[in-house]
């Protein structure tokens, strides 16, 4: 039996929520699922919410933490329309509501190589011991455990990738998650096990289909085998009434190369975890970032860089653009294991800053164990230069496009790392529609 957790701990995730939860789940599930959920439903009963002398939850605003008045909901009709991401790949998978919506099949070559793209109920079915193996595997280190065994829990639906060895997809793997109505709480989740020397491009798409008060709690699980290449965007545009935390983990292993991009739009209050890991030498982790806060939203960023063996290589670049009494925090660690020699770490944390009263707040950080190692990081914050602002004014562009071309030019860094041009093009247009 499940201890009651408290209504202070628990809000609308109830014991009584969960079993209702777990009845609505299709049948034929693995025991070891259905173990597991109740384990993590005990743990989210049981761990505390996030208080002001957490040193994880530093600058965030703790109290606008709220599980009251959000409930998984009903499935989306079948009338459900999704928002365009200005990717002319169209989705293979759509969730909405915490079901499958719609699905669209693999080219055959892709399918008789063995590529597999599907949901995660459906993998439990048939690839339960891959999936055994990597869902939630990596503990979770940044502030967040409470909310990686709700999102445990209370999961129903995902996207399943499995890329054999050997084999490349050519085109991105877009999926879509969606939710739909006031209250509704999802948890959206992405795994993607990219065996050795394989290829894949994933693109992650998090959208509301409406203006309403809703509840994110997504995760997702990245594996690079073996010189394998996995290249991950993320497009987060959730309603600005919601309240997001998303918990990203990501595994590197030798010569494995791993470009990870994330960009943050929506949710009145939102947290993003990244976590990665570098286990063997040669794996190189590129740790990306974009955000446009505006309003009174604050985006609330926790990395964690870790080199587990010699030669790796990390780098993170995050870049944030605050309007008017927005708020954001970066804090970033490096951590360098003391058999970690010969590595390579950076980490950058950078704030353009367009009011006087946004705030933006940096702890990047440091934690080396060896001793032949190249590890920099730093922050900056800055408001645009009144020289360039001058420049575009007197050629009678007004102020608000003015700073839209600026804000592009600062964030072109990140987006210039991009391969794909249909990709870097669909970034542009989703950052160009918070200015319309």
């Amino acid at each position: 039996m499940i201890a009651p957790a408290t209504p202070a701990l628990a809000g609308s995730f109830t014991g009584a929520s969960f079993e209702s939860a777990i009845s609505e789940l299709p049948g034929g599930l693995p025991s070891w699922w259905l173990e597991r959920k109740r384990a993590a439903y005990g743990s989210f009963a049981e761990l505390p919410l996030p208080s002001r002398t957490d040193e994880s939850w530093r600058f965030s605003n703790v109290s606008g933490v709220k599980l009251d008045g959000f409930m998984p909901p009903g499935a989306a009709g079948s009338g459900l329309t999704i928002a365009d991401q200005g990717l002319t790949t169209k989705p293979t998978l759509v969730f909405a509501n915490n079901r499958l919506h719609s699905s669209a099949g693999l080219a055959p070559d892709l399918v008789a190589r063995g590529v597999v793209v599907t949901s995660l109920s459906e993998a439990l079915r048939k690839h339960p011991d891959v999936l055994r193996a990597h869902f939630m595997a990596q503990p979770q280190r940044l502030g967040s455990a409470k909310f990686a065994a709700l999102h445990t829990a209370f999961v129903g639906e995902g996207a399943f990738i499995h890329v054999p060895s050997g084999v490349e997809v050519p085109e991105p793997i877009v999926v879509v998650h969606s939710a739909l109505g006031a209250g509704a709480a999802v948890f959206p989740h992405t795994l993607v096990i990219a065996e050795e020397n394989s290829k894949v491009t994933v693109v992650d798409c998090f959208v509301s289909a409406d203006e309403t008060p809703q509840f994110a709690c997504g995760a997702n699980d990245i594996y690079a085998g073996h010189g394998s290449r996995v290249n991950y965007v993320g497009l987060q545009s959730w309603s600005g009434d919601t309240q997001s935390f998303q918990l990203n983990s990501t595994v590197v292993r030798r010569d494995a190369r791993v470009q990870s991009l994330n960009l943050h739009l929506g949710g009145r209050q939102s947290r993003h975890e990244s976590m990665s890991q570098l286990q063997a030498p040669g794996a190189f982790s590129e740790m990306l970032a974009l955000t446009v806060a505006k309003g009174t939203q604050e985006f609330d960023q926790r990395t964690l860089q870790v080199h587990q063996a010699p030669n790796t290589k990390s780098d993170l670049l995050y870049k944030n653009a605050l309007f008017d009494t927005a708020r954001t925090i970066f804090s970033g660690l490096i951590i360098v294991d003391q058999d970690a020699q010969k590595t390579d770490a950076y980490q950058s944390n950078r704030n353009l800053m367009l009011s006087e009263d946004a705030e933006a707040n940096s702890l990047p950080g440091l934690e080396i164990q060896a001793n032949d190692v190249r590890c920099t990081h730093g922050a900056t914050t800055s408001r645009i230069d009144p020289e360039q602002e001058f420049y575009l004014f007197s050629r009678g562009i007004p102020r608000a496009r003015a700073h839209e071309l600026l804000i592009f030019g600062f964030f072109e860094e990140v987006l210039n790392r991009l391969e794909s041009e249909e990709l870097h093009a669909a970034l542009r247009s989703l950052i160009q529609s918070r200015f319309e």
